[in-house]
């Protein structure tokens, strides 16, 4: 079995991504799924986290995103391998967001920073479909008019994104936008793509595309949820008090989470797939996901398929985030 690994150095500063041939396994374990892969989408690796999980070693294996023949589980035949794979995790982590670390219901309102992304894409096209209001952040004004252009392929053609606030203009500020929207009430469900905790200031190499932790904290509504995908977020007793006025909650998104079970339920290979999640009904969820993508109420932001060969180069600017869609290797 020829796999794509990643190849940490003792720093974790260094990565290299190489091919290696390894034995495939011969027996399959309860709640696995042996498939063929067809079709595997690449996501940056976080190695801090698996240093922390000491899941180290000298080869990881990359690509939990596939899509291909199963035994059991199978895909709508509307649904392509390349679209299957390509909406699998980002799919996975808006169901947490919006279903496991809030309730998005309709009459709600969102916000999703960054939403011309790939995740952001899908969490904009699944809480529209929940019946939500959905603002959403650009970065320039090509994202903002990418925003602005999405339009639902079921039911009423309507504009996903109410409001799209491009951050990049200066005279936009994003607190006064997303109250101005609710009517001054706030936001019920915040997801975050990261955040300043620092002012430029105290940090100059703070990234401005960002949001302060305090514009967030500012456009909370009562009883809101604030869904957070900063690791290192850090509260102010000031702030924390803000939250409990408000009533408000933080819940920070990792999808890697069940690494973090006993059981270690959840974790995949490359070619073995354990499809039972603790908390998230995993199974259920990715077969929610395959159905909207079958009825076109999810259509997820991809590049073009790249050769098997071009893999390791297409992984490195993946890691480093320098592009802008989903990539996906055609095996």
């Amino acid at each position: 079995m020829k796999g794509l690994y990643c190849q940490l150095a003792e720093s974790n500063e260094v990565i290299k991504f190489v091919f290696q041939d390894k034995e495939s396994p011969r027996s399959v374990r309860d709640h696995y799924v042996k498939l063929q892969v067809k079709v595997c989408a690449f996501s940056p690796v976080n190695t801090k986290l698996l240093t922390e999980l000491k899941l180290k070693k000298d080869f990881l294996p990359i690509g939990r995103e596939v899509a291909g023949v199963v035994l059991e589980v199978t895909k709508p035949d509307k649904v392509s391998w390349v679209d299957a794979a390509g909406t699998i995790r980002d799919g996975l982590r808006a169901y947490m967001a919006l279903h496991t670390h809030s309730h998005v219901s309709a009459g709600t309102t969102v916000l999703v920073m960054e939403g011309a992304n790939p995740f952001g894409t899908i969490v904009i096209q699944l809480a529209h479909h929940r019946g939500a209001k959905v603002i959403s952040t650009a970065g320039n004004l090509e994202d903002k008019q990418y925003l602005e252009g999405l339009r639902p392929t079921v039911g009423i053609r309507q504009p996903l994104v109410a409001r799209a606030i491009n951050l990049s203009d200066r005279k936009v500020d994003l607190v006064d936008s997303c109250l101005e929207e609710t009517g001054g009430l706030g936001v019920n469900i915040v997801v975050d793509c990261g955040v300043q905790l620092y002012s430029k200031e105290d940090d100059p190499t703070v990234k401005q595309h960002l949001p302060h932790k305090h514009d967030i904290l500012s456009l909370l509504a009562v009883a809101s949820h604030w869904v957070t995908t900063e690791e290192n977020l850090q509260l102010d007793p000031p702030d924390s008090r803000f939250l409990f006025h408000k009533g408000a909650t933080i819940s920070f998104l990792n999808e890697e989470v069940w690494q973090l079970s006993n059981m270690q339920q959840g974790s995949s290979t490359f070619h073995c797939i354990q499809l039972i999640t603790p908390e998230y009904r995993c199974l259920d969820i990715l077969k929610d996901v395959m159905e909207k993508l079958s009825s076109g109420i999810f259509r997820p932001q991809l590049d073009e398929p790249i050769p098997i060969y071009e893999a390791t180069v297409a992984m490195e600017m993946v890691q480093k985030k320098q592009v802008r869609k989903k990539q996906v290797v055609q095996l």
